[in-house]
């Protein structure tokens, strides 16, 4: 029987234990908080996504850095196995609007401490307000980890699930970076990741919590389109977010371009622009003498009113029916490619994942085994492994830990 220890106690890190320890080995899982699996408490808003219930094949589909690396953990403990666990482990799931997976109690919690259960069952030994400082490799094989107060933990094998740089009040401070980048690995840049955007435009603020939904979102390096979805998006003090906004962003450490980043907005994604145009027209011609002003609350939310007639360029307080058609084909345009320039992403505080991490070319997909350090194992967040929103994310941290944890030898 090895001694195993697990460097995390957040998803990836309780999944790891677990596994590990249903192949019969000791496992001391070290976590530096005062609880385990503090970031999972608050994702989604605290109601947990723990999944998404599709295929295996859409799976990858949804990985964004990549997905061929996860062949091997996806097919070794798919959505469907994590979603038994954590049923027969006491927490009812059920599966809302695009195959998101979350607690029938809608609370986080629930989820924690049917993880917490299995970690009991299995007789982890969980240790809190444990910090590592750094890991005991000797001749290319590890032989423990040394922590924070000078003391020597002994091991065979070592999981590194300490998760990224996101929420670091959740205790992500990247020191998993630092560790693995010490017994010689490469760490990819990290960057925010579904994380909110920074717009050059000051209209946004006007909008502040101005939630549209069924919209159209395209995201444009330059002149190429980069991201399309359709959903919805929340205006801010600072710019836009939302799950439209939030997908998008996966996209954004992609672009050569940054400074010509673009996001285009279609208000009116159901109807064609010579569709719309027609309503419009409909619309016009039941309050023509009317002031412009007045005449788009059928068209768009009273809070954007102002705005669209700003950009417009038409006179507020012009009639109705004194509206040219070329001034009616800009404002049908305008609904249709409503334009702003991103100037950037918000920081680590505000996304919900890392891009970047450990290359995962140094690191054995059929194992999550380091391929420089013998008995040095990777998951979850801590590697350049990063995808959409939807319960995609955890489901990496769920099968990378689960594959992590039962490759040990």
């Amino acid at each position: 029987m090895s001694k195993v220890i697990v460097i995390g106690g957040g998803a990836a890190g309780m999944m790891a234990a677990i596994a590990a320890a249903k192949n019969g080995h000791k496992v001391v899982l070290l976590e530096q908080n005062e609880k385990l699996g503090k970031k999972l408490f608050i994702t989604g808003k605290g109601r947990c996504n723990v999944t998404n219930a599709c295929e295996v094949e859409k799976l990858f589909e949804n990985v964004i850095s990549n997905p061929k690396f996860l062949y091997s953990a996806f097919y070794s403990f798919d959505n469907q196995q994590m979603m038994g666990l954590l049923e027969e482990a006491g927490c009812p799931l059920k599966i809302e609007r695009g195959e998101r997976v979350c607690p029938v109690s809608d609370h986080s919690s629930d989820v924690i401490a049917a993880l917490q259960r299995e970690l009991k069952k299995r007789q982890v030994e969980i240790r809190f307000h444990t910090k590592v400082k750094t890991l005991c490799i000797k001749e290319g094989h590890i032989r423990g980890a040394v922590l924070n107060t000078g003391q020597r933990e002994e091991a065979d094998a070592v999981i590194l699930a300490t998760g990224g740089l996101s929420y670091p009040t959740t205790g992500s401070t990247g020191d998993g970076y630092r560790m693995a980048e010490e017994a010689g690995h490469t760490i990819k840049e990290c960057s925010p990741a579904l994380v909110p955007f920074e717009t050059a435009e000051g209209w946004c603020k006007e909008l502040q919590g101005l939630s549209l939904k069924n919209i159209n979102l395209s995201m444009y390096d330059g002149k190429k389109e980069v991201y399309q979805g359709f959903g919805e998006m929340l205006f801010t003090h600072f710019g836009v977010s939302g799950p439209l906004v939030l997908s998008s962003s996966s996209f954004y450490g992609k672009c050569k371009k940054k400074e010509a980043v673009t996001l285009v907005l279609d208000l009116k994604p159901a109807l064609s622009e010579e569709q719309l145009d027609k309503r419009v027209l409909r619309d016009f011609e039941e309050v023509q003498n009317k002031q412009f002003k007045n005449a788009l609350n059928g068209l768009f939310p009273a809070k954007f009113v102002p705005v669209i007639i700003s950009l417009s360029g038409i006179e507020p307080e012009k009639k109705v029916n004194e509206i040219t058609k070329e001034e009616r084909k800009n404002l049908v345009y305008l609904t249709k490619h409503l334009t702003m320039q991103v100037k950037g992403t918000r920081d680590f505080n505000e996304a919900i994942i890392t891009r970047g991490g450990i290359h995962v070319k140094e690191v054995n997909p059929s194992t999550m085994e380091s391929k420089l350090v013998e008995g040095l194992y990777f998951a979850g967040e801590v590697l350049d492994l990063d995808a959409l929103t939807g319960g995609f994310n955890l489901q990496i941290a769920w099968s990378t830990g689960y594959l992590a944890g039962a490759s040990v030898r």
